[in-house]
């Protein structure tokens, strides 16, 4: 399952992503969550643990990090996202709707959209339609809020809020990111 987490800028994608994989890696029988970071945002998978224990240390190298989203980048991760074989991988994409996000995720089968403003969610529903991609979660990314929200499941989508997407913050005790992980894992596997 090739997993997709898309959705409008500054909505918490990398956040979400790291909570998830969090919890992924504790489930002692879920897969291991191998994430492709798909955003010349200079935000990889070591953004995370780096903010939490050196602030400084991780804009600085962010910055070096960060790279034009040029189509060569585009190409190159969309032939990894194509080409990975682990049981379940994470693609962590950038905020805009564009052909380099539709080459990217052009190759994997799933989607959770993170949006803060519920409004943004139909043009992202629109994008994983036109890609093919399964939606699995459509969740609201409410900062100022004090707890999660879980609304439930319906056709094989997990609805709801989770609160406070801040780097640095342990995701892993978020009940709607918990949920998440359940969900996934419950899914049935890609044929």
């Amino acid at each position: 399952m090739k997993v997709v987490l898309c959705g409008p800028p500054h909505s918490g994608k990398s956040c979400l992503r790291q909570g998830l994989k969090s919890i992924l890696s504790q489930l002692p029988d879920a897969p291991y969550p191998y994430v492709i970071t798909a955003c010349p945002d200079g935000e990889g998978a070591w953004f995370h643990e780096t903010a939490t224990n050196n602030p400084e240390l991780a804009k600085q190298l962010k910055k070096l990090n960060k790279q034009t989203f040029s189509q060569e980048f585009a190409n190159k991760i969309a032939a990894d996202v194509a080409c990975c074989i682990e049981e379940l991988v994470l693609v962590d994409v950038g905020g805009i709707i564009d052909d380099k996000n539709r080459l990217i995720c052009g190759g994997a089968t799933h989607a959770i959209i993170l949006a803060a403003d519920p409004a943004d969610f139909a043009a992202w529903l629109q994008f994983c339609q036109q890609l093919n991609l399964q939606v699995v979660a459509q969740i609201e990314s409410c900062y100022q809020a004090t707890a999660d929200r879980i609304d439930g499941i319906r056709d094989n989508v997990l609805y709801g809020a989770v609160h406070y997407l801040e780097r640095g913050e342990d995701l892993s005790d978020r009940p709607m990111i918990q949920k998440l992980a359940e969900h996934l894992l419950a899914l049935p596997p890609v044929k």
